[in-house]
This record gives C-alpha cells, structure tokens and sequence, in this order.
C-alpha cells in the first residue's frame, strides 16, 4: 500500500487540508485504501446554491437533497448510498480562499466540513477534505 494510501487511513489526522500531491495520486491512493472520492470542479463557482449543487453532483446525494446548508450537513453525514467503505475524500479542485462565498456562508460552510470531519471520526472512518 502506498505511503498516502496508508495517511488516508489515519482517522485522527482526517481534515481539511491544502492538497501537497497531484489530483491523480490522491485518487489512486484513495481507490487503493477503499475510500470513496467526491471530486468537486469549484472553477468559476460563485454563491451558495451554486456549491451546493457542485457538491450534490459529485457526492451523488440522494434526490431529494435539500439544497441548503443543513441538508449539506445531513447528507455529508449520512452517505449510507455509497456503500461500504473505510473512508471518504472530498476533492476541492479549484477553490478560492472564499470558495466563491460571502464572509458568512464560508463559515457556515467550514463549520460543516470540520463537523462532518468529527462526526466520522467519532465512528472511526476518516473523512479528508483537499483544497487545490
């Protein structure tokens, strides 16, 4: 197993980070630990309901995802439709410091990755998330 293969297994250090290898290696790396990957393109993502629906369609959340930050939360912390797994990535490719976010809404929405974060943790699977 590869050395990033074997990180990603670490649920203590599971986070939010800024992406130090390629897209693809971290891809390989999570096929080969048995992670599922969301990949989220944010290039040119402005306002909230627009990451939403970034986030829905590379997650896959169920149909009747409620485009709003507490359906993000449930949906994050309910990924039952993935199958089993031993963790999770969530792939930010393109993403500004704001996420295309007013002040408010990148709280929000940083509130909700480190929680979701914790909440995996909490049953012992890692969750990442990568910026690039």
């Amino acid at each position: 197993m590869s050395l990033l293969a074997q990180q990603l297994n670490d649920t203590a250090a599971a986070g939010s980070y800024s992406l130090q290898c390629g897209a693809d290696e971290l891809r390989n790396a999570a096929g080969e630990a048995g992670f599922a990957l969301f990949d989220t393109d944010l290039k040119g993502i402005k306002g909230k309901q627009n990451l939403l629906d970034a986030l829905a369609r590379a997650a896959g959340f169920p149909p009747g995802f409620g485009a709003n930050w507490d359906a993000l939360a449930d949906a994050l912390c309910d990924l039952s439709w993935h199958g089993t797994t031993n963790g999770y990535v969530l792939l930010l490719r393109n993403a500004s410091d704001t996420l295309g976010l007013s002040a408010n809404d990148r709280e929000i929405a940083q509130d909700i990755f480190a929680d979701t974060t914790l909440y995996w943790r909490q049953r012992g699977k890692p969750f990442w998330i990568f910026f690039c």
